[in-house]
């Protein structure tokens, strides 16, 4: 897990979110393989340097299409990104959405990324720019119950 965080903050550095990197080795693996792991995680080795490239996903529920599974991360290290290991991964991750029949494969991309965007339009996968993604961080979540209301 130690290659796989690093991975992590390697992508977070790519999107200018490198700040907002809090995770801990320790707590990856313990929620990558604790009693009640939350991710699976498949990822790309070199002979040379190890583990160079991870995607790493989980099942989430849809009230539409029941289970599915949702890529959080697919990266590839600077060096050996072009060499095919991307789509090795997501070629790998989508055998896995096709073989435990879920509703959908889905993830995200930053709208200014786009050598992703590309890599994904060229697999074909539809691209949805109907949805926004809302979210409460980690500070609105405690902040949101006063102590005293």
């Amino acid at each position: 897990m130690p290659a796989v965080h690093a991975l992590i903050k390697e992508l977070a550095i790519y999107e200018r979110a490198e700040q907002e990197f809090v995770l801990s080795i320790e707590q990856l693996v313990i929620d990558g393989f604790g009693e009640n792991s939350i991710f699976e995680c498949l990822v790309a080795e070199s002979d040379a340097t190890g583990i160079v490239g991870m995607a790493l996903f989980y099942t989430k529920y849809s009230t539409w299409k029941g289970a599915c599974i949702y890529l959080e991360d697919l990266v590839v290290q600077q060096a050996y990104r072009g060499c095919g290991l991307g789509r090795d991964l997501l070629e790998s991750l989508m055998a896995i959405a096709r073989d435990r029949k879920v509703g959908r494969l889905e993830w995200q991309v930053l709208d200014w990324n786009e050598p992703a965007i590309g890599f994904y339009r060229k697999l074909g996968a539809h691209l949805d720019e109907e949805w926004i993604n809302c979210k409460f961080t980690f500070d609105q979540l405690q902040a949101f119950w006063p102590e005293k209301r």
